[in-house]
């Protein structure tokens, strides 16, 4: 047999195994239809269409059932979007994000939703949680906290004071590059970047141009908006954002740790159902006493429950006063946490869930 004739013969069979494919596809759009139809039938308000515990189970199955050459990440690149199809069939969700367009908690929220849902780009991190509260968006993607850089201050101090859920979590390796409309980078004046992403770059910047001025911007994509606009200047963002708004790069990979990832949280006004693999997020305040962080933090002890991470904030309402953002493994439905978050609940001079929700991988 020629060569022409074995890749025709394997291309035709390649053919073949894509119409039983998009077969396939299109029959779980129709069942997952039929879905939306009958918890519609059994319900007197609109069915929830975006269940996080469910769309974690299902990839959970597929990585565990695999045994080809698809590992898991691209599995489940692949199965969140073939589900956001299917959602995206019964009704588009609204997502609020960080704008302008280009910013890594666009790409962190399409990560999540996949690209069948609607982005609504919001200035602030305030405005993200004000969508979502006034029912504006179905969901909001705010950035938490930086494996280099840790907490960021605005999500937390809002996350305080909001009546929304956590009803997700996203982990999104970040790498950042050095964008402009020039050619050279000994010829910029002015580098423009979020805060968090110019400290992730700190000494990259210091040991290769060291004399140039430093802004901070609400975001990385308007960093490059603005290098854009600018014959002398440079944006720190991903290389993303290079075509879309038409800059170099200059140089890549330029973040001082090359395991740098940033932890973003999904914004739900529903509370999220236990999916067998979850962490719950705990906001905790404890009187100004000797003892009473013990107290707060002993049951976990008691009842073996593991502490993922405890960040202290200050409370804002009196001087030297602090609040307790506290993450568990489980979920606190679970029967062998709720005994120990009563225990918490009744030591604590505050006690609030923030959420229950999959743990990402």
């Amino acid at each position: 047999m020629s060569q022409e004739n074995e890749l025709k013969q394997l291309r035709d069979q390649i053919d073949g195994v894509d119409s039983e494919l998009l077969a396939l596809i299109q029959k779980r759009i129709s069942l997952a239809q039929a879905v939306g139809k009958v918890k519609e039938a059994y319900s007197q308000q609109d069915a929830v269409i975006y269940r996080p515990e469910r769309e974690a189970q299902v990839v959970r199955r597929m990585v565990a059932e695999s045994e080809g050459a698809m590992n898991a990440h691209q599995i489940n690149t692949l199965y969140r979007e073939i589900m956001s199809i299917c959602r995206g069939a019964e009704a588009r969700l609204r997502v609020a994000v960080l704008g302008p367009e280009g910013t890594f908690t666009e790409m962190a929220a399409l990560q999540q939703f996949g690209s069948s849902v609607d982005i609504s780009l919001q200035a602030r991190i305030d405005q993200i949680f004000s969508a979502v509260e006034t029912g504006e968006t179905h969901y909001g993607v705010v950035p938490v906290e930086n494996s280099t850089e840790g907490v960021i201050s605005e999500t937390a101090d809002l996350l305080a004071n909001t009546s929304l859920n956590i009803a997700g979590e996203i982990y999104l390796p970040i790498h950042h590059a050095l964008l402009s409309k020039l050619g050279n980078a000994k010829e910029i004046k002015v580098i423009y970047s979020h805060a968090q992403s110019l400290s992730q770059c700190r000494l990259w910047l210091q040991e290769n141009i060291p004399d140039v001025q430093i802004k901070s911007v609400a975001s990385n994509a308007e960093a490059a908006k603005m290098a854009r606009d600018c014959e002398q200047c440079a944006a720190i963002a991903g290389e993303h954002a290079a075509e879309q708004y038409g800059l170099n790069v200059l140089s890549s990979h330029i973040e001082d740790h090359k395991h740098n990832t940033t932890r973003f949280l999904v914004l739900s006004q529903e509370q999220i159902a236990a999916s067998g693999k979850d962490k719950t997020s705990l906001l905790m305040g404890c009187k100004n006493e000797p003892g009473s962080l013990f107290k707060l933090l002993a049951p976990f002890q008691a009842h073996e429950i593991s502490l993922l991470k405890i960040e202290s904030r200050p409370s804002k309402v009196k001087r030297w006063e602090y609040l307790f953002f506290v993450d568990i493994e489980g979920h606190h439905h679970d029967a062998a946490i709720a005994p120990a978050l009563a225990e918490v609940a009744d030591a604590a001079d505050y006690f609030r869930v923030l959420g229950a929700y999959p743990r990402a991988d």
